[in-house]
Formats: structure tokens, C-alpha cells, sequence
């Protein structure tokens, strides 16, 4: 069992967790986990596409949604406000799409904020290179 105090959660990880993929962190212990609110809009998007495209049967789907709404309610969700957006607009040391940047940018403003160390949780090899690039800690390693 791996154990982090605090740590940020990104949509990579809610989502292995929740489709039960291989290389899902199953054995995290989260002390206190932050997440943007935007992985609430991801997972459940990513369901929602899985209706037409794999024929998923809708009983599947609602327990999945079930399993996705217990792991979004133990995370602490930090909103999308104008801080975030302004630093995500902004440059960052490697390249990063817009919802990584948002991200990137909720976990570096919370650490900035707090003074609490923080490790980065992501499955996201781009995302995990410029969060370490940033300073923070990254689990697992991607591959």
C-alpha cells in the first residue's frame, strides 16, 4: 500500500479507477485528496460516450456512474475560478493541452495557498512531466 497525506487527483486516475483498467492505483491510500471539479465533467463525459461506441448496456453504465460518484465524493473538489483560469492561460515549462493546464494550475494554486507538500496523481505522461517540471512530486511514474 503506497500512502500519501496530500495529494492531487486527476482524470486519469478517476477514470482507470472507475472503469477498473489495468495500472488503475488501487493501491493508493489518500490521507486528503484535492481535485479540480472539472473531473466530474470527464468521467462523466467518458461514460457517456461509452453508450454508443461499445454498446455498453445501460445497467453497466449506471453502475459505473454509482462507482464514479463514490470515488468524486471522497475527493475535495477546488472550483474552476478566476485564479486557475488565469494561470492556466499562462506558460508552463512544457507543452500542455488546456484541460492539463487546468489541472496543473488547480494543484499548483492549492499547494501555493496551503504550504502543504502535495504529490500529483496522474496516469498522463505529458501531465506528469510538466507537474514535475513545476516541483511537485508525480505518482506513478507513466509509462
Amino acid at each position: 500500500m503506497v500512502e500519501f497525506g496530500h495529494a492531487y487527483v486527476d482524470s486519469s486516475v478517476v477514470v482507470r479507477r472507475t472503469l477498473n483498467q489495468p495500472g488503475a492505483l488501487r493501491d493508493v491510500q489518500l490521507s486528503y485528496a484535492v481535485a479540480s471539479e472539472l473531473v466530474v465533467v470527464e468521467i462523466l463525459r467518458t461514460l457517456d460516450r461509452m453508450r454508443p461506441a461499445g454498446g455498453v448496456p445501460v445497467t453497466e453504465l449506471a453502475r459505473l456512474r454509482g462507482v464514479a460518484e463514490t470515488a468524486l465524493a471522497e475527493l475535495n473538489l477546488i472550483p474552476l475560478g478566476p485564479a486557475i483560469l488565469k494561470r492556466a492561460g499562462g506558460a508552463f515549462p512544457t507543452p500542455l493541452g488546456s484541460l492539463d493546464s487546468l489541472h496543473l494550475s488547480t494543484a499548483l494554486l492549492w499547494f501555493e495557498v496551503t504550504g502543504n507538500p502535495l504529490t500529483f496523481l496522474t496516469h498522463d505522461r505529458q501531465l506528469a512531466a510538466a507537474a514535475r517540471a513545476c516541483g511537485l512530486a508525480v505518482y506513478p511514474e507513466p509509462v
